[in-house]
Formats: C-alpha cells, structure tokens, sequence
C-alpha cells in the first residue's frame, strides 16, 4: 500500500476528514483557520473555530463551533467558495470551562451526532464527551483532556475512544437504541514510539485504522486483542485523522498539520499539512450522516 499525496494544502490543524457517500465528496477542516474544505478547495470559512463536521441527511451539514452545535445548509460546492453559506445554532454547550473547545466527533449509526472537547492547553482533563440527537444534547463521559478519535464496531455493538494523552484506546459496550455507553475498558495501548493516537476510524473487518500525531505514520490495530497489525508511513509529521471513502470505500484518507514543528521538521517533512490517500485491501466503515 503506497501513500499518496492528494492535495497540497499546508494546513495549520488539517482534521476532521468526512466522507459524503452520496456526491462522493471528501469534506474536511482546517480548524484553526476556520476553514471546510470540499477536495482541496475551501469550501467556507466561518467566524469561530470549527471542531468537526458530519453529512445530514437532509442535505449540507452538521457542525461544531467552539461551545455549540450548528447546520450548514447545501449548496454547490463546485462553484466555488462561498462567504454566505447559511448556518442555523441546533444547541449550545452549558457549563463548558471557557479555554476549552470542541474537536474530533462524528455520527452513530442511528444519526446522533457525537462531539468531544478538550482543554486548548491540552493540560487539564476538564473536557467531555456530548451526544446530540437532534434537539437534546447529552454529556456521555467526563474527564476527557483531548477528545479524539471515535469508531464503532461492524455490529455498531462497540464504541472505541480516544483521549490522546492516556494513549488508550478505550471500548464501550454502546446501546444503540438510546444512545448510552458502558462498561468502559482499555482495549489498546499506544506506545511513545509510535506517536500520539489521534482520529480514528474502522473497516468492515472490525479492525481500527489510527492516525499518529508526530509519528508520520497510520497504524492498523485489532482491538479484540489489542496487536498491531500494520504501519503505513504517511509523508507528513502530524497525521491527525482518517476516513474511509472512495467509490469501493477502500480508499483511506489522511490529514494533517502543521502547527507546532519548527523549521528542522518542516524541511524533512514538506508536505505536511497536506491531504493523502492509501489505497488498502479492505472496505471501511461508513461516515454516518446526521439525522437532525
């Protein structure tokens, strides 16, 4: 499997990649500067930070701002960047520490739309985990200081969980119906020689496919027995997320950062910043689209 560079974008915190099934479409952000991106084109760039996005079903997008939940409604993105794109507030956040912010979230299977903050001086296990369905926001799980990667099991049985600074992959028992985790236990440990676990992401197979802050690599992880299984080296320093997509959805996209690397790193790893592919052996998970 050989990485390839997509688009060159030098993003400063290239995150939250989604992948619309419907107009084969790669959405992704650019968080500090503000930006969605469609492909390699800015799509919009809005007012606050965005922390992740997910497809509605009824067309555009959902999205997280810094301390709220909001859509954004469709439009053409292959005319062009717009500045005018219509956003409508679903739900803010209540009692959120005011350093904190959203970041990494996406949909369960039944279209909730499930988002994390952390503390932006990525000290401070003040962040929390929220479940929106629609109208109501509910707080999940507390004591989070850097709310990361989320997948579900095939069997949408299982929910998997990053908090990047433990370098735990955690697993719940996730009742569908309601939307509730539990019986919570640590499935995989990251060693520091690998990197920072950042987004994540699952095929069909069951197995996590993790992105590596400061690693420059993807890694692919069986959470049954907690082995390793594969490292792919990506050309970029800070990989910090991964979709599955594509028209055989076996396509991985990767993004990633350039924040934090001084002029040493930059040079040995140029691209960064940039959006890639890897074309793997296996059909991923779908992204899940908002049913609000």
């Amino acid at each position: 499997m050989q990485t390839q560079l997509l688009h060159e974008t030098k993003a400063t915190l290239g995150e939250g990649p989604i992948w619309d099934a419907r107009t084969q479409t790669l959405y992704w952000l650019d968080i500090l500067n503000k930006r969605i991106y469609a492909g390699g084109d800015i799509l919009v760039e809005l007012d606050e930070f965005i922390g992740c996005i997910a497809p509605r079903k009824s067309g555009g997008l959902v999205l997280t701002k810094r301390f709220s939940f909001w859509t954004l409604e469709p439009f053409d993105h292959t005319q062009g960047r717009s500045d005018s794109v219509r956003s409508t507030l679903l739900a803010p956040l209540v009692d959120e520490p005011s350093n904190n912010r959203f970041n990494d979230g996406k949909c369960d299977p039944r279209g909730r739309f499930l988002a994390g903050t952390m503390d932006m001086g990525e000290k401070d296990p003040n962040g929390s985990l929220y479940s929106l369905d629609g109208k109501t926001v509910t707080k999940i799980l507390g004591d989070v200081t850097i709310s990361n990667g989320m997948a579900w099991s095939p069997d949408h049985k299982t929910f998997y969980y990053i908090d990047t600074p433990t370098r735990i992959v955690r697993a719940f028992d996730y009742d569908l119906e309601i939307g509730a985790i539990a019986n919570s236990r640590n499935v995989i440990h990251v060693p520091e020689a690998l990197g920072w676990p950042d987004g994540m992401t699952s095929d069909t197979q069951g197995n996590l496919w993790i992105a590596m802050w400061g690693g420059a690599k993807m890694t692919k992880w069986n959470p049954n027995t907690g082995e390793l299984l594969e490292q792919m080296p990506v050309p970029a320093k800070n990989v910090s997320s991964c979709v599955f997509g594509g028209k055989n959805m076996n396509e991985l996209y990767m993004t990633s950062a350039r924040i934090g690397l001084d002029e040493a790193a930059l040079k040995e790893y140029p691209l960064t910043g940039g959006v890639f592919r890897l074309t793997t052996n296996v059909e991923g998970m779908p992204t899940f689209e908002f049913a609000g």
